[in-house]
């Protein structure tokens, strides 16, 4: 038996997660555009916490597509091109989608009456900017994947809908596209009744890249 191990009373976030959700929210609300240039002695400052944490944080968003690194030494936000836009949806596609499948294939109809209730509350939210939108979307679509009961699709939705630069995405919306994105997800609860898997795998696709044409359009 291992010696010398201390039991683990309580788990307290890292400042640089703090630091990291705190950017997001402020991506997310609008308080950081494209004008921007964030400066890690400036955030520090902002934050009240030391530049380690900051930076650690600012470069965790530059690796994930987020940020780019400024002339000037700071960071700014990088352009999302229309092909990582696409790419992000066709892995929806590939995850959602067979989700979807599986809960058709599966047929428990208590399980669908229960996903259709929460997926209804959920569309009559009624959130009061991006960043809600986001989430009640997000909130959404993880509820279809949740259902399935399979640790690794999940993880993968996860992977997909937790990265910076998917926020960034959804950040392009405005308010009738972010209405439209909201809906229709209680059709398709209505297709995992067909207890057919390519039905509703192809239900999932083609909203899925609905979606993906709004984005695009709002580019």
């Amino acid at each position: 038996m291992m010696k010398g191990l201390q039991k683990v009373t309580a788990i307290r976030p890292r400042l640089a997660d703090f630091v990291y959700d705190q950017i997001i929210n402020a991506l997310q609300t609008g308080q950081i555009g494209p004008e921007d240039h964030l400066h890690q002695v400036k955030l520090a400052d902002m934050l009240a916490v030391s530049r380690t944490p900051v930076r650690e944080a600012l470069l965790r968003l530059e690796h994930e597509g987020l940020l780019k690194s400024s002339a000037n030494g700071g960071f700014e936000l990088r352009t999302v091109t229309e092909k990582e836009v696409r790419e992000i949806y066709q892995m929806r596609q590939a995850i959602e989608g067979f989700a979807a499948g599986l809960l058709a294939q599966e047929n428990d109809i208590e399980k669908i009456s229960a996903l259709r209730d929460v997926i209804g509350a959920l569309e009559e939210s009624a959130p009061k900017d991006n960043a809600a939108y986001y989430e009640a979307n997000r909130k959404i679509h993880r509820s279809f994947v949740e259902a399935t009961d399979n640790t690794f699709l999940l993880e993968g939705f996860d992977s997909i809908w937790n990265k910076s630069i998917s926020i960034q995405v959804f950040q392009t919306l405005r308010e009738p596209e972010l209405q439209i994105s909201l809906h229709g997800h209680l059709l398709l609860c209505d297709k995992l009744k067909s207890a057919d898997f390519k039905t509703a795998q192809s239900a999932m696709h083609e909203h899925i890249a609905d979606g993906c044409k709004l984005q695009v359009r709002a580019m």
